[in-house]
């Protein structure tokens, strides 16, 4: 029997989402002069929360916005680096990270399973110590990468989709895997459902809720 721990990332490790303050690291370290940029990202926000376009689209436009159409990856890691560190530091849960070993020490696989952009998200599991990253993937370009999704955006249903896809990778078999995932937002209920046992973490009233309706475990994490 294989046994899986699947933590989400933005607001289950971390206090806060992580790719605007990635923007806010990196703009000023890259390409500083692209801040001119803003008034265009604060539309697409404005379109985003007005439904005219998604959320994975919002990413890319607004990654394209600030950082450009094509990134080399030479400075990208550096500064997807330098970011994981300042998150660790600045915008983590200790409890939550505490629950990530006590997992490890159990014998569990840990993965991590983010909508956050891979460039980055495999910095920080890097520095947790954590081989296993199902993300949101850039296109490469030769030596760079371009903003555009490649694949899904790995939110809400599509998350469910990609981890299974990742096991099927792996030669998991879904029979023979506990799984425990760990989420703060109602958007994992796919994931939460799917998993042997469901852990909701820091959640916003509407996972509250459901947590409570389907019986998961709810944690509040400092």
């Amino acid at each position: 029997m294989h046994q899986l721990s699947i933590f989400d990332m933005d607001k289950t490790l971390t206090r806060a989402a992580t790719f605007g303050p990635f923007l806010a690291y990196a703009v000023p370290r890259y390409r500083p002069w692209r801040v001119i940029f803003l008034p265009l990202v604060l539309l697409t926000s404005l379109g985003f929360a007005l439904r005219f376009i998604g959320r994975g689209r919002l990413k890319e436009l607004n990654l394209a916005l600030l950082m450009g159409a094509r990134i080399p990856n030479s400075p990208l890691t550096k500064l997807a680096r330098g970011f994981a560190g300042f998150t660790l530091a600045r915008n983590s849960l200790a409890e939550a990270l505490a629950r990530v070993e006590q997992e490890r020490a159990e014998g569990r696989r840990v993965v991590l399973a983010t909508a956050s952009y891979a460039f980055y998200v495999r910095e920080i599991a890097n520095l947790l110590g954590i081989k296993d990253v199902i993300a949101t993937q850039t296109t490469p370009l030769d030596d760079a990468i371009s903003p555009k999704i490649t694949g899904e955006n790995c939110y809400g249903p599509a998350k469910l989709r990609m981890v299974e896809s990742w096991m099927a990778r792996k030669g998991l078999d879904r029979p023979q895997c506990h799984i425990r995932f760990f989420s703060d937002h109602v958007s994992d209920a796919p994931c939460l459902s799917w998993a042997d046992e469901g852990f909701a973490t820091n959640p916003h009233p509407p996972l509250r809720a459901l947590a409570a309706k389907r019986g998961w475990t709810i944690l509040d994490w400092a």
